[in-house]
C-alpha cells in the first residue's frame, strides 16, 4: 500500500521524462514476445504483490522468454529450464554481470562484493578466496563441530519448550540457528542467545538492513528518481550497513592489534590472505564478504526448513517414512550429523523436492546483459534486466510430472540436484554466478530438518487441523511463508 501510494505521488516527477520514452521506438527489432505496455508505467502493473506468480502466468501466454517493461527498465523473464540453461550455461558469461539494486550501493558495498561485482580480475579472486578457503571440503570439514553444536543448541532449543508445551516458531528458532552458525564460523561468537530471542545489536543492525533491501523501490524502476531516493530506502539502509561495518572494522582492528590469528574463523584466513598479499584481497573487501555472507546464509536456510516443516506436517504419509528411515539409519531420537547425510536418501529427497517447490529466491539474483546480445534468435538490447524464475521453473508440467504435487519419492532414482548441472531445478542458480555457499546449505538444511524430525513428535492447534495450513508466500529477498509455523514438539515416546 505504501509502495503505490509514493508511485501515485511520484508520477507527475517523472512525467516530462517519461512522455519521451513513451513514443522512443525500440533500437531492437525482435525483442521477446511480452504483455502489452502502458505509458509510464509499462507493466509495473502486473506484478501485483506475489511477482513471481504474476510472471510465471504471464509466461503461459507470452512464452519462456518474454520481455517487460517495468518502468523504466526493459525486463527479460526466463521461465524454463531449456532457456535457463542457455542464459546461465551456453552464454553464462554475456549474463553473467548483475542488474544492482539501488540499497546496494550503500557505502559502495555492490563495488566491494563478491555477489554484485561483475564477473572481473578483483570478483575471480574474491570467488577463489571463498571456494578455497571458506566454502572448500577441507574447511566445511574443520568448522563441522561447530554446526553439529549449534544443531544440538536448536534441539535443546526446542526441548525446553516441549517440557512446558509451549509452541516454537520454526522460521524463527531456525534463523537464530542459522545466524549463528555464521557468526561462529565467521566471527567466532554468537550473535543470539541459542536458547531466547535476545539478539545484538550486530544482529539488529544486519536485519534492518535485510528488511529494507526486501522493500520494492521505486528507484529500481526508474533510475532518474536516484538522487532523490523518494522512499528513503537508500538512507536508511546506508544508515544499518553503516552500523554493521562499524561492527566489523572494530573486530579486524581487534584482530590486528593481537598480532596473531589464532581464532581460526573466516575472518582470520581473510586477514591472513591480506597480510600476505594486500593486492588480492583488502579490508573493504572483507567486510563486504561478510556482510555477503551474513546476507546470503541466513533467511535462506531459515525459510527452507520452515518449508520443509510444513510440507512434512501437512503430508503424514512422508513424515511417517522419513522418521522409519531416521531410526533405522541413525536409531531414534538421535541429532543427525553431517556424516549420515549420506546415508538418509529419502531426507535428502524431501530438502530437494523442498528446494523445487519453495524456492528460497525465486527469481534468483538478477543479471544484466552489457552488450546487446541473442537469445534463441531474438535481439536482447544493452542494458536489459534478466530474471530467472526459479519458482517456475520447479513447477513446469513439461519436466515435471505432477508438478503441483509433493512427491519426494521423484527425486529416489534420479540423478537430478540442486549443483547447478539440471536446469529444472536451480535454488542456488548456476553457472559462474552459482551461490557460492551452496556447500553450507546443502549440509546444514538436512541436518536441522533431519535432528527435528528425529527428535520430536510434532502437533498442530485444533484450528489448524481442521482448517489446514496457511500456505501463502510473503515475497521479499527470500520466499518466506506469511503466516509463520508454529507447532508444539512433543516428546518421543
Amino acid at each position: 500500500m505504501e509502495f503505490l501510494i509514493v508511485v501515485s505521488l511520484l508520477l507527475s516527477c517523472i512525467l516530462i521524462q517519461a512522455m519521451f520514452s513513451i513514443f522512443r521506438v525500440e533500437k531492437s527489432k525482435n525483442l521477446p514476445p511480452g504483455p502489452t505496455r502502458l505509458p509510464i508505467i509499462g507493466n509495473l502493473h502486473l506484478l501485483g504483490d506475489q511477482p513471481h506468480q504474476s510472471l510465471a502466468k504471464l509466461a503461459k501466454i507470452h512464452g519462456p522468454i518474454m520481455s517487460l517493461k517495468l518502468g523504466q527498465i526493459t525486463t527479460l523473464v526466463i521461465s524454463s529450464a531449456s532457456a535457463a540453461k542457455e542464459v546461465l550455461q551456453k552464454q553464462d558469461l554475456a549474463f553473467s554481470t548483475r542488474h544492482v539494486p539501488d540499497a546496494v550501493h550503500s557505502h559502495d558495498h555492490a563495488q566491494h562484493s563478491v555477489a554484485w561485482l561483475p564477473v572481473c580480475t578483483e570478483w575471480r579472486t574474491l570467488r577463489r578466496i571463498l571456494n578455497s578457503n571458506i566454502f572448500s571440503n577441507n574447511s566445511l570439514e574443520a568448522r563441522q563441530y561447530l554446526r553439529s553444536q549449534k544443531v544440538e543448541e536448536l534441539v535443546a532449543y526446542c526441548k525446553k519448550a516441549s517440557i512446558s508445551n509451549e509452541y516454537v516458531d520454526i522460521n524463527r528458532a531456525a534463523f537464530r540457528t542459522s545466524l549463528n552458525i555464521l557468526s561462529s564460523t565467521i566471527l567466532s561468537k554468537d550473535l543470539i542467545d541459542p536458547y531466547k530471542d535476545s539478539a545484538t545489536n550486530l544482529k539488529e543492525a544486519i536485519g534492518n538492513a535485510m528488511v529494507e533491501c526486501a522493500k520494492p523501490n521505486l528507484v529500481d524502476f526508474f533510475p532518474v528518481l536516484k538522487k532523490i531516493d523518494p522512499q528513503g530506502i537508500r538512507r536508511r539502509m546506508t544508515r544499518h550497513v553503516g552500523k554493521v561495518l562499524e561492527v566489523f572494522e572494530d573486530l579486524i582492528e581487534e584482530r590486528l592489534q593481537m598480532g596473531r590469528f589464532e581464532q581460526g574463523d573466516v575472518l582470520d584466513v581473510c586477514l591472513k590472505i591480506n597480510q600476505n598479499n594486500p593486492n588480492e584481497i583488502n579490508h573493504t573487501h572483507i567486510k563486504s564478504l561478510v556482510l555477503d555472507l551474513f546476507g546470503a546464509g541466513t533467511d535462506t536456510i531459515s525459510s527452507t526448513l520452515e518449508w520443509a516443516m510444513t510440507e512434512v506436517l501437512r503430508n503424514p504419509h512422508i513424515m511417517i517414512r522419513a522418521k522409519e528411515e531416521l531410526e533405522q539409519v541413525i536409531g531414534k531420537g538421535k541429532i543427525v550429523k553431517e556424516d549420515d547425510v549420506l546415508r538418509l536418501p529419502y531426507l535428502s529427497c524431501i530438502v530437494k523436492e523442498t528446494l523445487r517447490f519453495h524456492p528460497p529466491v525465486p527469481f534468483l539474483l538478477p543479471r544484466r546483459v552489457d552488450k546487446q546480445v541473442q537469445l534463441n534468435g531474438y535481439i536482447i538490447p544493452k542494458g536489459t534486466q534478466v530474471l530467472v524464475n526459479a519458482w517456475a521453473i520447479g513447477r513446469d508440467p513439461i519436466v515435471w510430472d505432477d508438478p503441483l504435487e509433493l512427491k519426494p519419492q521423484r527425486f529416489m532414482m534420479s540423478g537430478v540436484d540442486v549443483r547447478g548441472q539440471d536446469f529444472n531445478l536451480i535454488p542456488f542458480g548456476a553457472g559462474r554466478r552459482i551461490c557460492p555457499g551452496l556447500p553450507l546449505a546443502i549440509q546444514m538444511i538436512p541436518m536441522m530438518l533431519g535432528s527435528l524430525l528425529n527428535s520430536f513428535d510434532w502437533s498442530l492447534d485444533t484450528h489448524i487441523q481442521h482448517e489446514g495450513l496457511d500456505m501463502n508466500e510473503k515475497f521479499g529477498i527470500t520466499l518466506s511463508k506469511a503466516k509463520p509455523l508454529c507447532v508444539v514438539p512433543i516428546p518421543l515416546n
